[in-house]
């Protein structure tokens, strides 16, 4: 019937020649127990593993069940493994006197077990915004590189489609997936201030577009007067940069400014201080008033004191 459309699924081969069965039994033969001495890390591995709180329930969880969810691995030319997904659970093997880690050997290659690794750690409960920067990073060159490929196997990437289809993987907005990508330009000390929260994200951003003298330049300004940048400070800092002008001199006299949140803030409660003023001082006279009268205050203090050590 013309104008008629067909539903259909695009079936691999190895599905139309084997059974349901024998695809598991193939899945479960790839899964085996590997010596923990004969896996490696996965090169410049973004995500940290730390001996934490969460790592002792692990470890405790693998001790009683060992681990339930195999580890990813793919083998490397040296005959060697290297881990995709599951650092944590082989450190918890670690831990835990365990000999071997339960795998599953995938055949992938670098710029696919790249993809694989940051994807199996984007539901971290807790993730470092240095983590997601490079994390982002090494993605986004992975699929760069997979656009490039003339095969017929993949599909071309370009750089803008590879970060919308990472925003709508990780739950960050492409703006934001640039920012943490930018991160990756900070100097390892400022880098960890943005880890420890004492440096917030566009104030980083800014940095970033330094070079790393003037990011030690700002490092030391911020040891020696345990104050960080605002956003204003840092735009006119990359500002002075751009021009050519960012020196030393600079850096210190930007980082010397008192900033509106550092400022002494003294409250006075509205209704306590109402009560002493006279009904026909308006608020816009308020603070004179007050000022005047403590000013009464101290003369009559210092007059006391005057006369009480004579």
């Amino acid at each position: 019937m013309a104008g008629r459309k067909t539903d259909f699924t695009l079936t691999k081969l190895d599905d139309l020649f084997t059974t349901q069965e024998q695809r598991d039994d193939e899945k479960l033969s790839k899964i085996r127990d590997i010596p923990l001495t004969e896996i490696d890390d996965f090169p410049d591995h973004p995500f940290k593993v730390r001996d934490d709180e969460d790592m002792a329930q692990l470890v405790e969880s693998v001790n009683e069940r060992g681990v339930i969810t195999p580890a990813t691995v793919r083998q490397k030319e040296d005959g060697r493994y290297e881990i995709i997904s599951g650092h944590r659970r082989k450190r918890a093997c670690e831990l835990a006197g365990f000999e071997t880690l339960r795998c599953e050997v995938v055949d992938l290659d670098r710029d696919e077990a790249i993809i694989l690794m940051v994807e199996s750690n984007y539901q971290r409960s807790q993730i470092l915004p240095s983590e997601k920067a490079f994390a982002y990073k090494m993605r986004l060159e992975a699929m760069n590189r997979q656009g490039q490929r003339t095969d017929l196997t993949s599909r071309p990437v370009g750089t803008k489609l590879s970060v919308t289809e990472i925003a709508e993987n990780s739950g960050d907005s492409e703006r934001q997936i640039h920012r943490y990508v930018r991160l990756t330009n900070l100097v390892p000390e400022l880098l960890e201030f943005v880890d420890e929260g004492r440096i917030k994200m566009r104030p980083a951003v800014e940095l970033s577009y330094l070079d790393e003298d003037c990011q030690r330049d700002v490092v030391d300004e911020i040891d020696l007067n345990d104050c960080t940048p605002s956003h204003d400070q840092t735009i006119r800092m990359r500002k002075f940069f751009d021009e050519g002008k960012l020196t030393t001199e600079a850096i210190q006299a930007i980082m010397s400014e008192e900033k509106p949140n550092q400022r002494e803030k003294i409250v006075l409660r509205g209704d306590r201080v109402r009560q002493l003023i006279p009904k026909n001082i308006s608020v816009s006279q308020t603070e004179e008033y007050v000022c005047k009268a403590l000013e009464h205050y101290n003369n009559f203090l210092r007059r006391r004191a005057e006369r009480d050590e004579r």
